[in-house]
């Protein structure tokens, strides 16, 4: 077994990510997770639009977000993404959004690998090679 990858992109937050007060607001993290889960696989030879055109769609099932600290308007931040877990029909995304060295906040996306028709797929049996592909990338082989 492996080691996962660890894939970082940044964001700088913009006015209107922020609230009256002045901070990100809650809503535009799991938006910065999507951001670090499309630099993730686009950068690993695998964008969306190459899986969706091969007929492979990742519909989003579950999130979690967990809040530690906050961030304001113009800070740069650092979004860690990494497959942390998958089966033959799920795919699991972790990730840490980092402001100077510092988690503010930690979450995961769940998804299920789906067919054109959004029916839920053994990735293994459809698409064998992009399935060897993630497994490489979470750790897994």
């Amino acid at each position: 077994m492996g080691e996962p990858v660890i894939h970082t992109t940044t964001v700088t937050v913009r006015y209107q990510e922020t609230d009256q007060m002045g901070v990100a607001h809650h809503s535009v993290y799991p938006i910065w997770f999507e951001v670090g889960r499309t630099a993730f696989i686009r950068e690993h030879g695998f964008p969306y639009s190459k899986l969706e055109e091969d007929g492979l769609y990742l519909p989003l099932v579950g999130l979690t977000c967990d809040y530690r600290s906050f961030a304001r308007y113009e800070d740069e931040l650092t979004i860690k993404t990494r497959i942390s877990d998958m089966s033959k029909t799920r795919l699991n995304f972790k990730y840490e959004v980092i402001k100077a060295g510092a988690a503010i906040a930690t979450g995961s996306t769940l998804h299920i690998f789906a067919n054109r028709q959004l029916q839920p797929v053994n990735l293994a049996k459809y698409m064998p090679d992009t399935y060897r592909l993630f497994q490489h990338f979470a750790g897994i082989v």
